[in-house]
């Protein structure tokens, strides 16, 4: 749990003349399960959205290290690129392809590992075909391990909200990520639905050897399973340090935890 994956150092955003995230720096460390929180608007999701490659950092650096161990500047990098690398996410509105089946969806999310050719994809070449089958049968694979690999000719669309949370974080895991970034995935759900989901993520985390940093305002899942947290508030980073630490912070008490969620904690 030593090595750094990712390191964002002083990164900023603006927009229109308004500094949304302001000098945000961070490093994660391999293995790690980590929680972004903050009040709403706190700029929690920017952060995600220029560590993903949907938003450009006006000023900062991101690095990321790989698979291999090679150490890439990713701030600039295209999302698709992004992802290539080992970087993948969930969103906090779900994002699915809701007309496409739960199979599919998982599916398209290795379209940019395939090993074949354009060309080999309309000649339908042994490749093609090889290839095709080796990604339905990981599709499959993974779709059995969460538990819906029953429901994989359903649309997207027609699965029970848990179910579509559930596989948005199974397309997210399709494209080989070292380090996933979760938005708000409790997001919507029951206490029972929130347990499962907190096992989940503690699953997920040992059964692929992830790296998790995770955005959520459920204090009970933050506290539970988290072993660092970073605070934001009006884009600005005011606390970091372990759960314990966190939640008896005067600043972070002020800002967004309050008096009653400490003394229920």
């Amino acid at each position: 749990m030593s090595d750094s994956i990712l390191r964002a150092k002083e990164i900023n955003i603006v927009f229109g003349g308004l500094k949304a995230v302001s000098d945000f720096s961070c490093e994660l460390r391999s293995g790690e399960l980590v929680g972004l929180i903050g009040p709403n608007g706190a700029g929690k999701t920017t952060v995600f959205n220029m560590l993903s490659g949907i938003y450009q950092p006006t000023s900062g650096s991101i690095s990321y290290t790989d698979g291999k161990g090679a150490e890439h500047r990713i701030e600039g990098m295209e999302s698709h690129t992004i992802a290539k690398a080992g970087i993948a996410r969930t969103f906090q509105n779900i994002r699915l392809f809701k007309e496409l089946s739960v199979l599919d969806n998982v599916r398209i999310a290795m379209h940019n590992r395939v090993r074949y050719t354009a060309a080999g994809a309309v000649l339908r070449t042994k490749r093609y075909y090889e290839e095709e089958r080796r990604i339905e049968e990981k599709s499959m694979e993974l779709l059995s391990l969460f538990k819906i690999a029953e429901k994989k000719a359903e649309l997207s669309a027609n699965l029970p909200y848990g179910e579509q949370r559930k596989l948005e974080i199974v397309r997210a895991l399709a494209g080989d990520p070292q380090l996933l970034l979760l938005d708000e995935p409790a997001a919507g759900m029951n206490p029972q639905e929130t347990n499962a989901l907190m096992a989940l993520i503690s699953f997920i985390r040992e059964r692929f050897s992830l790296t998790i940093l995770l955005i959520e305002h459920d204090m009970n899942l933050v506290m539970g399973i988290c072993e660092r947290l970073v605070v934001l508030d009006y884009g600005k980073i005011i606390a970091e340090g372990l759960p314990s630490d966190i939640k008896r912070d005067p600043a972070v008490i002020k800002a967004y935890l309050g008096e009653e969620a400490v003394f229920d904690a």
